[in-house]
């Protein structure tokens, strides 16, 4: 199928030629009098939408054609074009779909939006695999880019301003197998502090001079939740895991609010473009929401926030002190606009892939021979202490969502919630697990019993060097083949959500949902076990719609295209329920509403610039030597190895 240009897209009343026919068709007698009402006493829709093929999510009947939208942001009926023409008075906008879906906006149920702002301030490596050598070019480039301080009158930046690199890839360094350590970057012609920070959100690579900078040495402890990884030397190699990486981070300079605020502004655009309306911001503490704040009162925050406060390893271990913790956070901030509070977050474990290998697993990671070593990784809370945890916050009316990759997460967390069930009696505390890398099979059905969210980010369910060179040999075939199990937890009666983890990755949505069916992707080496768990096509856009409004306690407001739910709806640029899978990659947002109020429209300046940047999504500042040294490499960020 041909997508349509948006050019097509009418949202005067009055269509252009091509649709006028069309246009004619809806409006009937009905286009004459503003005063035309449709029955009940209602008056003229605000907003009509039709020559759609409308994807309502709820799975009765067959598709709608048309929508239409009140002024008061509901959707007052979806039906065939010729029954919606009552509700289109004199200044009713009607738009021409084009024969494309009308959907639900997608609903991101675990994705880091300020994050994505904070990180598009700084340098990006964009994931790339590079040699070592590659790597220090790159290096190179970015500090001869920042020598430079122009926010100091231009004062020079060596040797003290930090280089603050995002979106390393701790499993990206060639031969694969290579483990990072601070002399390869001690290496450089610098004495400048330099930290990378790991793409994953849980490492982070330093040099000496920032070791130095933090005073971390061989007699540093590892925090909760965190570890300062040492040699056998017992000297620090200059990565730090997990909590750890704050023992580095408090030492650099922040950038200021006005500069945070424009930043964040700006992705934010980038997700309305996308066509996300719901968002629950998985990682948020006072900060974030200051930051929340400004974005409202600039009238910068075109979408739904639910905000999941998160609570540290020791926090988790004194439940009233956390509930207390996070009552005091939503006195302070609960009158913002858009913000919907009721969600906390915990860490019980961290990554999988190899040489990280922090994920907590049932059985011990191999040694890359296929020999068990003494690793099962770590799991920051115990399921004693995350049961008595989620026993507090469930009766208080809050729900949990746990981060759990490794398969011991995964058990830990549902014991957790099967221990608060009991202790609380509460059937629908609507409780979630992120990620869930690895499932065993004897907890599939647990997440039907315990009434618990499964919440994905599929588009890491495909084979790349995360999936296949730094996880099989080190997990093993047996365990392997039950990676990111979407069909078997549907099958055993799951409720599925899903989320994107940006910006642990490019803002790719259609991309994700496309992954969720095929386990392929875009720009991807093969199938991870399609015809094992991948989702059909209706399943998938449900995941992103219908299932994470349920995971968020929304799905009374949004997530389906029925009468009297807010109208938070994209215009796509092509048929997402028909067109052939791979082409759902390539799919294009026309239009996006959130609550009737249009926050993208792909034609207007601000829409095309957000398209633009969209198409660069997730890359940063790269220096001229960047593309040569990146090449083809990069599979997964669509970047494309340019710009």
């Amino acid at each position: 199928m041909t997508p349509s240009s948006p050019s097509s897209l009418s949202r005067r009343g009055l269509l252009a030629a091509a649709g006028a026919a069309g246009a004619a068709g809806l409006l009937g007698a009905a286009a004459g009098s503003a005063s035309a009402a449709p029955p009940g006493g209602r008056g003229p829709a605000a907003l009509v939408i039709h020559n759609a093929r409308v994807f309502g999510g709820a799975g009765r009947g067959r598709p709608a054609e048309a929508v239409a939208v009140g002024r008061d942001g509901r959707i007052l009926a979806a039906g065939e074009g010729p029954a919606l023409r009552r509700f289109v008075g004199r200044d009713t906008e009607v738009v021409d779909a084009g024969g494309n879906t009308v959907m639900s906006g997608i609903h991101d149920g675990h994705v880091h939006p300020l994050g994505a702002g904070d990180r598009s301030l700084r340098p990006s490596l964009q994931g790339a695999e590079t040699t070592e050598a590659e790597l220090r070019e790159i290096l190179t480039g970015f500090l001869a880019d920042t020598d430079t301080d122009t926010g100091t009158g231009g004062a020079r930046a060596e040797p003290d301003r930090w280089l603050v690199v995002e979106d390393w890839n701790p499993v990206g360094l060639l031969p694969t197998g290579t483990v990072p350590h601070h002399s390869m970057l001690d290496a450089l012609a610098t004495r400048r502090p330099i930290a990378l920070v790991g793409g994953d959100g849980h490492n982070l690579w330093v040099n000496q001079r920032a070791l130095d900078v933090a005073g971390i040495t061989s007699a540093t402890p590892d925090p909760a939740g965190g570890q300062v990884v040492k040699g056998p030397d017992g000297q620090p190699t200059g990565v730090l895991k997990d909590d750890a990486q704050g023992l580095v981070k408090r030492h650099i300079p922040e950038p200021s609010r006005a500069e945070l605020v424009a930043a964040c502004a700006r992705v934010l655009d980038l997700a309305a473009a996308s066509g996300i309306t719901t968002m629950m911001d998985a990682l948020v503490g006072r900060h974030e929401l200051e930051l929340y704040q400004a974005l409202a009162e600039a009238g910068k925050l075109p979408q739904r926030i639910v905000p999941a406060i998160r609570l540290d390893a020791e926090q988790a271990k004194d439940p009233a002190g956390a509930l207390e913790y996070a009552r005091a956070l939503r006195r302070e901030f609960e009158g913002v606009p858009g913000l919907r509070f009721g969600m906390v977050k915990v860490f019980l474990d961290g990554v999988i892939e190899y040489p990280a290998q922090t994920a907590a697993l049932l059985e011990p990671y191999l040694d890359g021979s296929g020999k068990p070593s003494q690793n099962r990784g770590e799991l920051y809370t115990s399921a004693a202490e995350y049961g008595r945890l989620t026993a507090a916050f469930n009766r208080a009316g809050w729900q949990m969502h746990a981060h759990g990759l490794g398969d011991r997460a995964v058990r830990t967390a549902l014991d957790g919630y099967a221990y608060a069930r009991r202790a609380t009696g509460q059937r629908d505390p609507r409780n979630a697990v992120a990620h869930l890398q690895l499932v065993d099979p004897a907890d599939l059905r647990r997440f039907a019993q315990l009434g618990v969210a499964a919440c994905m980010q599929l588009q890491w369910a495909a084979q790349d060097t995360w999936t296949m060179e730094a996880l099989l040999p080190y997990i093993g075939p047996g365990r392997h083949r039950w990676m990111y199990p979407a069909r078997s937890l549907e099958k055993a009666g799951a409720r599925l959500a899903g989320g994107s983890d940006w910006p642990v990755d490019a803002l790719q949505v259609w991309n994700q949902l496309r992954t969720a069916i095929d386990r392929q992707g875009a720009e991807r080496e093969g199938g991870l076990y399609p015809e094992l768990e991948g989702l059909g096509r209706t399943s998938a856009l449900r995941m992103h719609t219908a299932g994470t409004a349920w995971q968020l306690r929304q799905e009374g407001l949004t997530g389906t295209v029925e009468q009297g739910k807010a109208a938070d709806l994209v215009i796509l640029d092509r048929d997402v329920t028909r067109c052939p899978v791979a082409d759902i990659s390539g799919t294009e947002v026309r239009m996006t509403l959130v609550g009737g109020r249009v926050v993208h429209d792909a034609r207007s300046a601000t829409g095309r610039a957000a398209a633009a940047r969209l198409e660069r999504a997730g890359s940063g500042p790269r220096p001229a030597s960047y593309t040569a040294v990146h090449g083809g490499r990069h599979r997964a960020c669509g970047c494309g190895g340019g710009s």
